[in-house]
């Protein structure tokens, strides 16, 4: 069991120094969330206001639970991403904007400074983490290049000492409420050409000339308590704060993002988990003509979907525990950390979706957990990546690696590739697959790929002592989505959208 030094810079230098496990960091995590969302305020009024209050704000920081991701060489607890996947688990569980602004601070900024900042500067950020609250986030985002991130047009030049970094950025997570930033940028060359490598910056918002003005702040749909706006970049950066790749920046970033896409699982899990409680709670007490809502074959269809859910998210969270460790480089890993990102977000808006369908009207007020779920969990599926764009990667992927191997069929393929799952859909998927493929049929492609992917990492759950009531449910649904995904896929669909549709297309005119 893995031990945390209680940080704490009142303590002279021979004083004893009190050693948490991680379970007692986590506990006492929960309590602080209990306090904060039953006790001096309600999570309900809570969750359906801009921002966090001060007051909640100052008690869910109390137990510092970013110290989980900081090195201990730095006074944190160690950095173990499947500690950090729990923890953001629980409180997901509680609130998927509490769960989103931890995984912002650890996945997007405290995991990278860590990895690749310069030794002249990570205590003194981390003193800011560990002492003072601090938060940090990452903008790569722009406004005329969102899912086109490697032509941003944020533009740094080297000069006296500094980097100058100028540009916009929008979207970010924590948008006027971090202290700290990563900001990406590409190098000007005294031509006034933009490189084509990326390059990540440590921006201390607090530190003379690293001021980021915030133009405007978004009204966005869901995740109140989140800030996001647009940002206008007129920074000095010192050199000490330029984090440094491996290899190349462009690769420095994968890595970073890859991560961050095997962590989602760790959002996804403790949300799926309280829409199934909510949802098993709800239909146990709701009757519909003298007979339970838990009795009727439809809700249990439901309900044992949403369960598939929780189990297809738990081997997502042990697949990304046993190989997204910061000593591990993750700039290949995409196909991976796509699957699990886009099948993670859909499962998520499925199951609010579900919650609402079973919870009914008034499921659909604001301050529901039913209707507020649908909300926050549908951007999931759009940043780090929108999954349509994800799903046509995972087939890309699929179609190069079957090329290179000068493999057609689709079975014999998958044998090789997901060794678990081959075998249960074999009458599915024992077919030429044509390599050259529309847009649209590639993300099919790529749907069915993530679900059995998905199959593969649930049977290595069982493997690991899953419980198996939970693991054959699973399977099922996952064996059904698969089948009709894959009719889908095989009917031909050249569909092109009518421009001048008005023409000819008002039903009144034929009456």
């Amino acid at each position: 069991m893995q031990h945390y030094q209680q940080f704490n810079t009142n303590q002279s230098p021979n004083s004893e120094v009190e050693e948490i496990t991680f379970l007692q960091l986590l506990d006492n995590f929960k309590a602080s969330m209990k306090r904060a969302f039953y006790e001096e305020d309600k999570i309900d009024r809570f969750c359906s206001t801009r921002g966090i209050p001060p007051s909640v704000l100052m008690e869910l920081m109390s137990e510092n639970p970013l110290a989980l991701c900081i090195p201990r060489d730095y006074g944190g607890f160690g950095g173990s991403v499947k500690e950090n996947i729990a923890f953001i688990s629980a409180a997901s569980y509680e609130s998927l904007a509490l769960s989103l602004t931890l995984g912002i601070n650890n996945g997007l900024f405290i995991q990278p400074v860590a990895k690749y900042g310069q030794e002249a500067v990570k205590q003194k950020i981390f003193d800011q983490f560990l002492n003072n609250s601090s938060m940090g986030g990452l903008m790569i985002t722009e406004p005329d290049f969102g899912s086109d991130a490697l032509n941003m047009r944020t533009s740094f030049s080297e000069k006296d000492g500094f980097f100058h970094l100028s540009g916009k950025k929008h979207w970010a997570g924590l948008t006027g409420m971090a202290n700290f930033w990563v900001l990406t940028a590409r190098k000007r060359t005294e031509s006034g050409e933009l490189m084509r490598d990326i390059d990540m910056f440590i921006c201390d918002v607090n530190a003379p000339r690293q001021k980021i003005v915030v133009e405007e702040y978004f009204e966005n749909l869901g995740l109140y308590q989140i800030p996001y706006g647009r940002n206008h970049i007129d920074v000095h950066i010192p050199k000490a704060q330029k984090l440094i790749p491996h290899t190349s920046g462009i690769q420095m970033l994968l890595d970073l993002l890859h991560r961050s896409r095997y962590q989602f699982p760790g959002m996804g899990l403790g949300f799926i988990k309280r829409i199934l409680d909510e949802a098993i709670s709800h239909t146990k007490s709701r009757l519909v003509s003298s007979k339970r809502l838990f009795d009727y074959d439809q809700v249990q269809q439901r309900l044992s979907r949403l369960q598939a859910n929780f189990t297809i998210c738990s081997a997502f969270c042990l697949k990304s525990g046993e190989v997204a460790d910061l000593e591990n480089n993750l700039s290949s890993n995409g196909l991976e950390a796509n699957v699990i990102k886009s099948v993670t977000s859909d499962i998520m808006q499925e199951s609010a979706q579900s919650l609402l369908q079973l919870v009914g009207a008034k499921g659909y007020k604001l301050n529901h957990i039913a209707g507020r779920s649908v909300v926050d969990s549908r951007p999931f599926q759009i940043f780090e990546g929108s999954n349509d764009i994800l799903y046509h990667q995972i087939a890309e992927s699929v179609l190069k690696m079957m090329k290179s191997t000068k493999e057609n069929s689709l079975y014999k393929f998958l044998n090789g590739f997901t060794i678990h799952a081959a075998d249960r859909i074999k009458s599915f998927v024992n077919f030429e697959l044509n390599t050259k493929l529309p847009q649209r049929k590639l993300i099919e492609l790529g749907q069915v790929i993530s679900r059995i992917v998905s199959m593969d990492l649930v049977l290595h759950l069982e493997e690991k002592g899953f419980r198996k009531d939970l693991i054959e449910n699973a399977l099922i649904i996952l064996k059904q989505e698969i089948s009709t995904l894959l009719n889908t896929f095989h009917v031909e669909n050249n569909t092109m959208v009518v421009v001048d549709y008005n023409e000819g297309g008002y039903w009144l005119d034929l009456v």
